[in-house]
């Protein structure tokens, strides 16, 4: 019976998902389409699109209503929101509300404490070590360097092996230890707070790409009160946003945000570790 009345409690679907975008230092009005059609044709969500003023704009009417969705995916990063938004966005995903952190978005708002909780870990906006620590992998172990440095870097956009750290989250859950991931941008160096972390996958940011040299977070959660957050790093543009390591893991992970479980399945055209999959 306690079963049947948990279950019964978890919100159904289709999801009510909420896009923001309207400023970014990519190409939003691309990705944003490319987000909202791989969200919707997995069956589960229903998605609003939310388009800030642009840089200088009048944001007094931008007010979006976060309580009407299960999930809101940010692909921002621009001008700080108006206090009273902040305010409410902090008070949605403490209070139990799915978020996504879409690459850029981690770029986003380096003054606002409590987006840094939210994202964990992020880059560029002058974040130094002011900002918190590098994560770090040592003998499998998650070390957090405090030492000084710029946050935030990628190399030259190349394909990248991506390494599966949490093989039992519902995210992650099924997916084959390590997959090729297509031409994207590998950010490193990223740094925060780096508080109630869950580190799903990781890839290798080599040298010879102008990379850290160091295995680098790319997929992982957050909790933040009652909220769940991820953050995919990945998807730079259309190209990378091709993959279906980087569709999959989205449609799970935006799932995951809003509910809490995962019902997609792995596909069988699934990228290995061998070969890059796109659609």
């Amino acid at each position: 019976m306690l079963l049947c009345c948990a279950a019964a409690a978890l919100p159904a679907p289709p999801y009510r998902a909420l896009i923001i975008d309207g400023q970014n230092n990519h190409a939003w009005q691309e990705t944003t389409p490319v987000l909202r059609r791989l969200l919707e044709e997995t069956g589960l969500f229903q998605v609003a699109v939310v388009t800030t003023p642009p840089q200088g704009g009048d944001f007094s009417s931008f007010r979006p209503d976060f309580p009407r969705y299960q999930v809101v995916i940010s692909n921002y990063n621009g001008e700080p929101w108006p206090r009273p938004v902040q305010e409410a966005f902090t008070a949605y995903v403490r209070g139990g509300g799915g978020f996504v952190v879409y690459h850029a978005a981690d770029n986003a708002f380096p003054e606002w404490p409590e987006y840094n909780e939210m994202i964990a870990l992020g880059g560029w906006g002058n974040r130094d070590e002011r900002a918190g620590p590098y994560l770090r992998l040592r003998d499998g172990k998650i070390l957090l360097d405090s030492s000084p440095g710029r946050g935030g870097s990628h190399g030259a956009r190349h394909e990248f092996l991506i390494t599966v750290r949490d093989r039992q989250h519902p995210v992650t859950r099924g997916l084959p230890e390590t997959w090729m991931h297509a031409k994207d941008e590998l950010y490193d160096r990223l740094r925060g707070p780096a508080r109630n972390l869950t580190l799903l996958a990781t890839a290798f940011s080599d040298p010879s790409t102008r990379g850290s040299g160091e295995h680098e977070p790319m997929l992982f959660t957050v909790a933040f009160g009652k909220g769940r957050v991820f953050h995919t790093t990945l998807g730079h543009d259309l190209e990378a946003m091709r993959c279906v390591g980087f569709i999959v893991t989205l449609q799970r992970g935006a799932e995951w945000a809003a509910s809490g479980q995962v019902t997609i399945p792995v596909p069988r055209d699934f990228p290995t570790a061998e070969r890059v999959s796109v659609r």
